[in-house]
């Protein structure tokens, strides 16, 4: 029987389809520094992990039964791809099943924003019976998101994602993506009917000058995105969220140019020093912040799960 240690959880959905497929699975949570012990001494052949477990050299080295490691989520910089080709163990991932709920959760930092809830969820449990009036006038001058644009940088499925939301709301939509140059994107509704958007690839500086908000959806990079220079080419009324990687986005700059208003707020579902983030992060009243949940969800990890098991059992059954 084939064991799978799932060491940041799996639900259950995708459990129940392994143990139907006949492989074992555990969802012990296992320290980092004790799980090659634990791979071994039972005989673990596939090592699943969300974003806390990494899948390094040394654990693969120390490992030789390992057959297959799986990332629950897009980004794989937590474990060695390369090195674990180079091995001859199978690496997947699963691309297709957080989109939606990371540009839902994209979507709830951008509200936050432009209503300055970040700020009044923490001032009217502090104030809210004594300065009513006095918050409500300064909380008085938000927007509607209904004719902005949002400008997204890296185009793939999340990306798409975030932009079909904003076009449901009537939002204006840009993009700059190296790897994309037009995209039809279809818009579907509840009662089955779809709107088709043609959009066009624009560069980097027209989308940080002509965006009313920045959402950035890319994998991890060597280097920032949007430093210092590029934040400066933003309306000072705009808006940046992160839900993508933390490091692609330059904190400091980004921490000066709200103090300095040459940007209005910001959005961090990521963070540079996770899970450590800087206390000048977590204490900006500019900043709407949520512990990287981008894709906890019920259905997005129901999806996970059963695209890792379906995976699973096509490549080692």
């Amino acid at each position: 029987m084939i064991k799978i240690l799932a060491n940041d959880g799996l639900s259950q959905s995708g459990i129940d389809l392994l143990h139907q497929e006949g492989f074992e699975v555990n969802t012990t949570k296992v320290a980092q520094e004790q799980l090659a012990n634990y791979i071994n001494e039972n005989n673990v052949s596939v090592l699943l992990v969300r974003s806390a477990t990494e899948i390094k050299k040394d654990l693969m080295d120390a490992c030789p039964n390992l057959k297959l490691v799986g990332r629950g989520g897009v980004g794989m910089d937590n474990i060695d791809v390369a090195y674990a080709k180079s091995k001859g163990l199978q690496v997947i991932n699963t691309p297709e099943s957080s989109s939606q709920s990371v540009a839902e959760l994209v979507f709830a930092h951008i509200l936050t924003g432009a209503r300055f809830l970040q700020d009044s969820n923490r001032n009217m449990p502090l104030d809210g019976d004594t300065k009513f009036k006095q918050l409500k006038k300064s909380y008085a001058k938000g927007f509607e998101l209904r004719g902005r644009t949002l400008g997204i940088i890296g185009f793939g499925r999340i990306g798409k994602a975030t932009a079909k939301l904003a076009l449901g709301m009537g939002m204006k939509v840009l993009y700059t993506d190296h790897r994309t140059e037009g995209v039809s994107l279809g818009v579907t509704f509840f009662d089955g009917q779809s709107v088709t958007f043609d959009l066009q690839n624009s560069t980097l500086e027209t989308v940080l000058k002509e965006s009313d908000f920045i959402s950035i959806h890319v994998p991890s990079q060597n280097g920032y995105i949007l430093g210092k220079k590029e934040l400066e080419l933003m309306k000072p009324t705009a808006g940046v969220i992160n839900a993508s990687r933390g490091g692609v986005l330059d904190e400091v700059a980004l921490v000066d140019a709200l103090n300095k208003e040459k940007i209005a707020f910001a959005g961090l579902d990521v963070f540079e020093s996770e899970p450590t983030p800087e206390i000048a992060v977590l204490m900006h009243p500019k900043i709407s912040m949520s512990p990287h949940t981008g894709a906890s969800t019920i259905e997005a990890q129901d999806k996970i799960s059963m695209e890792l098991a379906t995976q699973i059992i096509k490549l080692l059954k």
